[in-house]
């Protein structure tokens, strides 16, 4: 796939793009409004917003990063017997399985060290592990799918994909919690 670096090519792949993720964003912001009192009323689960969308951001980047050079190198298939598919997909989700423990005990502490804990530590674990694990596995969902449309739509899966998942995990990561907020809280 020949990419051409001009301002013309760059702004006809990205414009539509980015005008699409400014409107998912909106949703984002709309879905943290509405539950606003609760976070406010817990300090821990506010500490959590921007973390645990910001590391399930940073997953999916990451796997986006590898898929991306996985397909420049051609040693990226489809199939859903890829092995280098499914290695990454599952390291994605072993680290967010490492990660989102130390992320909602690190909030609790956090919000300990300041004097205002009205939740447990294990609350705030379970809703972080919760749903940074199933954040963890929409990422990889929304991944695949970004890298294999920038494929079919012979579009530079490094410019189109990490805008893509890192918007779309921020809108995930929002609901989820909430999900989870209103499963533990």
């Amino acid at each position: 796939m020949a990419t051409d670096w001009t301002v013309r090519a760059i702004t006809r792949a990205m414009l539509p793009v980015l005008l699409l993720l400014t409107l998912v964003e909106i949703g984002s912001g709309l879905v943290l409004g509405s539950f606003e009192s609760t976070l406010l009323r817990y300090p821990s689960l506010l500490v959590l917003v921007p973390v645990t969308i910001g590391t399930a951001g940073n997953l999916g980047s990451i796997l986006a990063a590898r898929l991306s050079t996985a397909f420049h190198l051609g040693t990226l298939s489809f199939a859903p017997d890829d092995e280098t598919l499914a290695g990454n997909a599952l390291a994605t989700v072993a680290l967010a399985a490492s990660i989102f423990p130390l992320v909602g005990l690190g909030a609790w502490a956090l919000s300990a060290l300041t004097g205002s804990t009205a939740l447990s530590p294990w609350t705030v674990l379970a809703v972080s592990l919760s749903s940074g694990l199933s954040l963890a596995v929409l990422a990889v969902l929304v991944t695949v799918v970004a890298t294999y449309a920038a494929y079919r739509l012979e579009l530079d899966p490094d410019d189109v994909v990490i805008p893509v998942v890192t918007n779309t995990c921020d809108v995930l990561g929002v609901v989820l919690l909430y999900l989870a907020v209103l499963v533990f809280v």
